[in-house]
C-alpha cells in the first residue's frame, strides 16, 4: 500500500492503521517517509512514482492520497489536485498488476462549496500553468479561500470521469473518494482553537452527528474503500462529515 501525506494528519493515521493490520506501507511525504518527494512539482511527482513503483516491485495493492495543503494560495492547485492526479495516473500500471487494486482519494466537503470555475476547468484540462494563474488571480481578487474548494471540486469530478474507464474499472482498479468534514488534525488545530474561526467553520460545515471527527474516523473509512471486499463501488464520493452535506442539501431543497 502507498499513502501520500503519510508524515502527519489523516495520512499518518491511515498509514498506522494499515501497518497495525499487517500491511506493508510505502509512505510518501516531504520528509519522514519511505519516499521523500515534493508533490508540488512535476519532477517531484515523477520521482515519487518511480520510487513507489520500485519499492513495490511494480505491483501495488492500494493507493491512498492524503497529501494536501490547507493554507490558501496557488500552491494548493499543485499539491491538492495535480499531486494526486499525477500519482494516480503514474501508478496505474503498478496497480493494474495487483489482484484486487484499490485507490482512495481524500476529497473534502468543501468540494460542494463555492469555487472558482476557471481553476476547476483548468485543472480538469490538465493545464497546471493556467490553473496556477487562475489561482493567483483569485488571490489578487480577495478570493483565495475559493482555491481549496476548487481543487477538491475538480478532484471529485476527475475521479468520477476516470473511475469507469478501461484503464481503471476495466483493469479491476476501484477508484473512490472520502469527503471529510472538519477533522481534528494539525492542519485544523489553529482554526479550531480560535473562537472566531471555529464559529465560521461551524456555520460552513455543520456536523450534527458527533461534531468534528478524529483522524481515525477518516482513516477507517479509507481502509474500507481500499479493502478487497469493496468490489463494486466506482467513482463514488463518500461523505464522512457528520451530516454536513445532508444539511446543505436540505437547505437547498
Amino acid at each position: 500500500m502507498a499513502v501520500t501525506g503519510a508524515a502527519s494528519g489523516i495520512g499518518a493515521t491511515t498509514a498506522a492503521l494499515l501497518r497495525d493490520r499487517g500491511d506493508r506501507v510505502i509512505g510518501v511525504d516531504l520528509h519522514d517517509a519511505e519516499v521523500c518527494a515534493d508533490l508540488s512539482t512535476p519532477a517531484g511527482r515523477a520521482a515519487a512514482i518511480a520510487e513507489v513503483t520500485a519499492l513495490s516491485d511494480g505491483r501495488l495493492d492500494g493507493l491512498v492520497t492524503c497529501a494536501g495543503l490547507s493554507r490558501a494560495g496557488a500552491p494548493q492547485v499543485s499539491v491538492n489536485y495535480f499531486g494526486t492526479v499525477d500519482l494516480v495516473l503514474g501508478l496505474q500500471p503498478a496497480l493494474a498488476a495487483a489482484s484486487a487494486p484499490r485507490v482512495a482519494l481524500v476529497g473534502s466537503i468543501s468540494g460542494t462549496h463555492p469555487n472558482d470555475t476557471a481553476i476547476v476547468e483548468a485543472c480538469l484540462s490538465g493545464d497546471e500553468s493556467t490553473a496556477l494563474g487562475a489561482a493567483e488571480a483569485a488571490v489578487a481578487a480577495g478570493r483565495a479561500h475559493e482555491i481549496y474548494s476548487s481543487t477538491k471540486a475538480a478532484l471529485a469530478r476527475w475521479m468520477r470521469r476516470i473511475a469507469v474507464t478501461p484503464e481503471f474499472a476495466g483493469a479491476g482498479i476501484a477508484v473512490n473518494a472520502i469527503a471529510p468534514g472538519v477533522v481534528l488534525t494539525p492542519m485544523t488545530a489553529e482554526l479550531v482553537s480560535d473562537p472566531q474561526w471555529k464559529s465560521i467553520m461551524d456555520a460552513a460545515v455543520p456536523m450534527p452527528l458527533n461534531g468534528y471527527a478524529e483522524p481515525e474516523v477518516i482513516g477507517n473509512a479509507l481502509l474500507w474503500l481500499i479493502a478487497p471486499e469493496n468490489s463494486h463501488m466506482a467513482g463514488q464520493v463518500v461523505y464522512v462529515d457528520g451530516g454536513a452535506e445532508a444539511v446543505a442539501s436540505r437547505t437547498v431543497e
